[in-house]
């Protein structure tokens, strides 16, 4: 049974009602609560949302919108973060840092409009304001969320965990759980598969590079061929001792060394080869998934981008249901754009939100989520799955993410399990061999074992994750009416 909650709008909002009420519908889906909006002249509702000018009707929770923010999101700027209830909820520019919701006439008020906060966030005012460097990537040099560890704490579905704990305390039953069999989280693993093959004279140079002169025995192993990359078994041999099952991603687009040397970084195998057939197989008959790494430029051309698809849908012999981009490589200036082009080359999922060099949730969600394109005003149909670390945050990027390994990685899976969220990683498919990558597969492996261990975790592909939730969103929305455009 899917709880339903009543709520009325201030019609002096009404300039952006496509905004607010994608916001509420991604809120309260993430929450497990439906919703039957009322007008705003009804005798009760259970939240009203007000611009403040005219009597909200009679409710059991207030919240009073920032018309201003809702004008122009650009011009909102991020301070760091406030407790409220335990949560760690977004203190923007002009918010009052010590301001806690109040109660009057047994009306819960709240202030400084989280719901602007969290619509903010998800659909990336935030990073824009920060410069953009190599590959695309954003430099958060000296901002709240990195020297505050704010990435870690999931700031947009915290928002929505709070409010959820609010209709609790006022009477409402627990929303519609997120996840199968009484899970709290659920948790997956995508292998970007960027070198399967070694090039036995490069490879060495490399592990010179990462380790020193004590990687010599290793660059030797490689040059002699007795250590390779090729590690799929290795990769679910380990899952499947836990009970995990992952995905890997594959490049279609086999570029070269020359294209390297030159600025175009894609791999240099070819999925449509006699072995990558074999192990095609040999993946999906173990119940593991087969995805796209799109190319490094696929972003620009959707045609190219749907042909990798097929392409690679046509060697494997599966259906291509989900995506991450190389190097996370979507369009620099309008990310939005790459985003809606999942959608017409006709994916369920993409998995391409993350920053490269740090640890955390680029757009402050453990909760999957449809990604607001501002142009068209409304959500992209392809499912965003939220990833929260790529296994380089730790090792070749670790001066952008200082401390303990083990530590860091335990506040995801704190914030995760708090918000009863998604736990998405990223290790590679070549750095498994302890001895060429030392500590690599040892931090996932212990990372899973912990979760395993700790029990409540739905370990399944990503691909079985972003139709779950596809499909309790489907029905969340079928028992709700209003919130459209």
């Amino acid at each position: 049974m899917i709880p339903i909650i009543t709520l009325a709008i201030d019609p002096a909002l009404a300039a952006h009602r496509a905004e607010i009420g994608y916001i509420w519908r991604t809120l309260l889906t993430g929450m497990g609560y439906g919703w039957c909006e009322q007008p705003w002249d009804s005798e009760r509702v259970t939240i009203a949302y007000t611009a403040g000018q005219v009597q909200p009707p009679p409710a059991q929770i207030v919240i009073h919108a920032r018309p201003e923010r809702w004008v122009n999101p650009a011009q909102a700027r991020l301070l760091g973060a406030k407790q409220w209830n335990g949560y760690d909820l977004p203190l923007l520019a002009g918010d009052q840092a010590d301001a806690q919701p109040t109660t009057s006439d047994s009306t819960l008020h709240i202030p400084d409009d989280p719901i602007f906060a969290a619509f903010w966030l998800l659909s990336g005012y935030e990073e824009e304001q920060y410069p953009t460097v190599k590959h695309g990537y954003r430099d958060l040099t000296g901002t709240p969320m990195l020297e505050r560890g704010l990435l870690r704490r999931a700031l947009a579905s915290a928002v929505g965990c709070w409010l959820a704990d609010l209709l609790r305390h006022c009477g409402l039953p627990p929303g519609l759980p997120r996840w199968p069999n009484g899970a709290e989280l659920a948790a997956t693993c995508g292998h970007d598969v960027d070198y399967p093959e070694v090039i036995r004279w490069l490879e060495p140079l490399r592990i010179l590079l990462r380790q020193g002169n004590g990687g010599l025995g290793a660059a030797m192993d490689i040059i002699s061929g007795r250590r390779t990359h090729w590690h799929f078994r290795s990769w679910m041999d380990l899952e499947e001792r836990i009970g995990a099952r992952s995905a890997f991603y594959f490049v279609a687009r086999q570029g070269s060394l020359l294209e390297y040397a030159t600025g175009l970084p894609d791999p240099f195998y070819d999925v449509q080869a006699p072995h990558f057939r074999t192990l095609f197989q040999e993946i999906s008959a173990a119940g593991w998934e087969i995805g796209l790494h799109a190319s490094y430029r696929a972003y620009t051309d959707r045609t190219l981008f749907a042909a990798e698809r097929a392409r690679l849908a046509a060697a494997s012999g599966q259906p291509i249901d989900g995506n991450r981009h190389h190097y996370w490589h979507l369009d620099p200036r309008q990310p939005e754009q790459t985003l809606l082009m999942h959608e017409h080359v006709g994916f369920r999922y993409d998995a391409s939100l993350t920053h490269n060099r740090y640890l955390g949730w680029r757009r402050s969600s453990v909760w999957p989520f449809f990604p607001w394109h501002r142009g068209l005003r409304r959500e992209i149909r392809t499912l965003q799955l939220p990833t929260g670390w790529m296994d380089d945050h730790l090792f070749g990027q670790k001066q952008f993410n200082p401390g303990d390994r083990q530590t860091l990685l335990a506040e995801l899976r704190e914030t995760v399990t708090r918000h009863g969220g998604l736990l998405l990683v990223d290790v590679h498919d070549y750095v498994y061999d302890d001895r060429l990558f030392p500590g690599w597969a040892a931090t996932y492996r212990a990372l899973w074992e912990d979760l395993a261990a700790r029990g409540r975790v739905w370990f399944a592909t990503p691909a079985a994750i972003a139709e779950h939730w596809r499909q309790r969103a489907e029905q969340i929305a079928a028992a709700s009416e209003g919130l459209g455009p």
